[in-house]
């Protein structure tokens, strides 16, 4: 059975803002050493360019997983699923202020560890958003 209009196109927003925001993150991690090699501003530059794609990825995926959520009846769920759900929530909220507090770190450190907070906790939702999926 195919999904409805609205359905795949909900589904297709989410889909694709998970892919802007989570595997942007990781291409990103990816491009960092060698861009130095461009100057030492490179990074900063890049960060800067995607962070103009992801933040409104973000914005999204949050509208969207609002939208995914109210296409379900609560009392319908399982316990299990509704813990994955709350989970997943906290989670994104996580990796919105790990990406947040990245951005906004002034020690090399600082950014990585941030960096790292913000990119794990995006992959965690992504494995989440699967197992509610079904």
């Amino acid at each position: 059975m195919l999904a409805p209009g609205l359905e795949a196109l909900r589904l297709t927003l989410h889909v694709l803002a998970a892919s802007v925001w989570v595997g942007g993150q990781i291409v990103l991690m990816g491009l960092v050493g060698p861009s130095r090699r461009l100057g030492p501003e490179a990074p900063t530059v890049l960060a800067r360019a995607f962070a103009r794609l992801a933040w409104p990825a973000y914005a999204v995926l949050v509208v969207t997983g609002l939208w995914n959520v109210s296409t379900f009846h609560w009392a319908d769920q399982s316990t299990a699923w509704k813990t994955v759900l709350i989970v997943k929530i906290v989670i994104v909220a996580v990796a919105g202020l790990g990406a947040l507090l990245h951005s906004r770190a002034t020690s090399r450190r600082a950014t990585a560890v941030w960096g790292s907070i913000a990119g794990t906790a995006s992959v965690a939702a992504l494995v989440l958003g699967m197992l509610l999926a079904g």
